[in-house]
């Protein structure tokens, strides 16, 4: 059973390329949270996470679904991991929760997608999003053979700045970035709901046409790059900005 995550879709490109390659079901656990309860799965085969990494690590929001969740059957796990550049220490906290979880943990396999987090940094243009997307097709390909032969992923090689980066950068990521307070809708704004739609822990709610963010939100991007008359702002950070989503960048 391949399970993803995604804000914009590139987790959900990595997957459901994963799933049609070794014929296995796909889950989204974007729809999942949605439902705001723990889900209970059953799976013969291995379970494949595939996930974006927030700040060098999997998200939160990911190993809270994970550990909130029942996993029937299989209990060898792989994870595939997007990134915009790289995974850091991402593998030693994916191992943690699979010790916790009682997972025969099967490694994490890093992808490199193209850059989404447009609430800091600037994303590719369409160009270059369809050269970044062709260039992840043989990770993406590598990690569903290995998962198809029941082999372990290869060991990371890393160093003291990926432990620097996972650990004290990812802690201050959460604790002073990831907050929906920076959220607004500008007069662009045609109150379709589609950010109320997208958002996977129901943070937004409509008042008066207009979206309200709640204290729930976990940064994925999905309501920011997804809004189709691109009426959300976050901050100053993200005006003049491209947004990606992989639906109109790369199909």
């Amino acid at each position: 059973m391949v399970l993803y995550f995604s804000g914009t879709g590139n987790s959900r490109y990595a997957a459901e390329r994963i799933a049609g390659i070794l014929g296995d079901g796909l889950v989204s656990m974007n729809d999942c949270s949605k439902r705001e309860a723990p889900g209970d799965f059953h799976s013969e085969r291995p379970y494949v996470f595939v996930v974006p990494t927030y700040a060098w690590r999997i998200p939160r929001v990911v190993t809270d679904f994970i550990l909130a969740s029942r996993f029937g059957g299989n209990q060898t796990v792989y994870f595939v991991a997007t990134c915009g550049d790289d995974t850091g220490r991402a593998y030693r906290y994916a191992q943690a929760l699979c010790t916790e979880k009682g997972f025969k943990y099967m490694g994490l396999s890093a992808v490199v997608m193209p850059e989404n987090y447009v609430a800091m940094f600037s994303v590719p243009g369409a160009e270059e999003a369809r050269r970044i997307v062709e260039a992840a097709i043989p990770a993406i390909d590598a990690a569903a053979a290995h998962i198809a032969a029941g082999e372990r992923f290869p060991e990371q090689r890393t160093g003291k700045i990926d432990g620097i980066k996972s650990g004290i950068v990812n802690c201050a990521f959460y604790r002073f970035s990831v907050s929906a307070r920076g959220f607004y809708a500008t007069e662009q704004c045609i109150s379709c709901g589609k950010c109320v739609e997208l958002c996977p822990l129901n943070n937004i709610v409509l008042t008066a046409g207009r979206p309200q963010w709640g204290k729930r939100c976990t940064h994925c991007m999905a309501c920011i790059c997804g809004c189709p008359a691109e009426a959300i702002e976050y901050k100053k950070k993200s005006k003049g900005k491209e947004r990606y989503l992989f639906e109109k960048t790369i199909r």
